[in-house]
């Protein structure tokens, strides 16, 4: 089915379900350890996903930031922090659209910085994926084999397929036993604390800035014009976006969320191609959130990792591909300096040192008389 620049067919559906790896572990340790409603939290992704397919026309993810899920898992903050920490992150990502900072940083930022930020995503995402493989190797390596023979099905996407293969591996394994059935639960609306929005941004929102400002928004922008040549969506766009959103979900329940260039190269190498996998992939979410709220953790928590192993390891090679388009000069060395403080240390920290060394290449070298 299509509709204009929206398509509603087994392939998006395909393209939808390609960056649920990174969903399923930092959701359930929202709902699990901090206590995060999941009506709510999945609720207002599906909600955020779906207007954000309508508006672009294309794909566009919709994930959390991993910087303050990271700490809110590991510290296990209360919900009311999580949500505290969203309507913070909506402040100043609209701070950064509205006085052109975000724009600042896009201009001075150079394309070996942002493919250095790819390169790292793709390492670290398949790094994680080898170790989640390591919990079935067997289920892992025939994930990827119908990845590599489905991925342009159009009747039988990869991650179609993958996502009933988990299902089924479940069923035989008996987990299903917890699932407590369909059970209607709604949002609840939550009041927000000043005091713990500052608090969050003290104990990550300020590290998380940098790391969103890289990979959701500069390496997205750049990602989304590589796609599609003939469209292209600025950095001011997408940061304007994700302060509107973040501004309006932690009131009913949802948790900070970004764009990011690997949830889209994920939708894109599963299929997705309009904003149609939005939709599908926000009707999901709703649907899960409303009807199995109860019951998600069980569902997510026992998905093979295996599979989502496979999924997130060649996601992870599409990105890391994009090396091969610098060109063989000094420009190497600033994303070579990128990739490795970001495996180092953290994706903050390698855009800092790719961005020093190639602004102080740059005019050591036209000083030389460069060109």
């Amino acid at each position: 089915m299509k509709l204009g620049s929206f398509e509603f067919n087994m392939r998006e559906l395909g393209g939808a379900m390609g960056d649920f790896g990174t969903l399923f572990p930092l959701a359930i340790g929202y709902i699990v350890v901090c206590g995060v409603n999941p009506a709510g939290l999945l609720v207002m992704m599906g909600l955020a996903n779906i207007v954000t397919g309508l508006v672009y026309r294309l794909p566009m993810p919709i994930e959390p930031m991993k910087v303050l899920a990271v700490v809110a898992i590991a510290e296990q903050w209360p919900a009311s922090m999580v949500f505290a920490s969203a309507f913070a992150m909506g402040v100043a990502w609209l701070i950064m659209a509205s006085t052109g900072a975000m724009g600042l940083v896009a201009r001075i930022t150079p394309e070996a910085v942002i493919r250095g930020i790819q390169v790292a995503l793709g390492i670290m995402l398949a790094i994680k994926a080898l170790e989640m493989m390591s919990a079935g190797w067997g289920l892992g390596i025939m994930s990827v084999a119908i990845v590599l023979l489905l991925r342009n099905n159009r009747f039988a996407p990869a991650a179609v397929v993958l996502v009933f293969l988990g299902m089924a591996v479940m069923y035989v394994r008996g987990q299903f036993a917890g699932f407590s059935g369909p059970g209607f639960i709604l949002p609840q609306l939550q009041a927000i604390s000043l005091s713990e929005a500052w608090q969050a941004m003290l104990q990550a929102g300020f590290s998380q800035l940098p790391l969103t400002a890289t990979n959701a928004v500069i390496a997205t922008a750049v990602l989304i014009s590589k796609y599609w040549p003939d469209r292209s969506i600025s950095e001011k766009n997408l940061a304007f976006n994700m302060g509107i959103i973040n501004l309006i979900v932690p009131f009913f329940g949802g948790m900070p969320m970004c764009h990011g260039a690997g949830g889209l190269a994920g939708q894109y190498y599963f299929g997705a191609r309009t904003g149609g996998a939005n939709v599908i992939e926000g009707v999901l979410e709703i649907g899960l959130g409303l009807l199995l709220g109860s019951s998600i953790v069980v569902l997510f928590s026992s998905f093979p990792l295996a599979i989502v192993g496979a999924m997130m390891l060649l996601v992870g090679i599409e990105l890391a591909k994009f090396a091969r388009e610098m060109a063989w000069n000094w420009h190497l060395w600033p994303m070579a300096a990128t990739v490795a403080v970001s495996l180092w240390s953290n994706m903050a920290y390698g855009y800092l040192a790719g961005m020093l060394l190639y602004h102080g290449w740059s005019r050591l070298y036209l000083k030389n008389g460069g060109e």
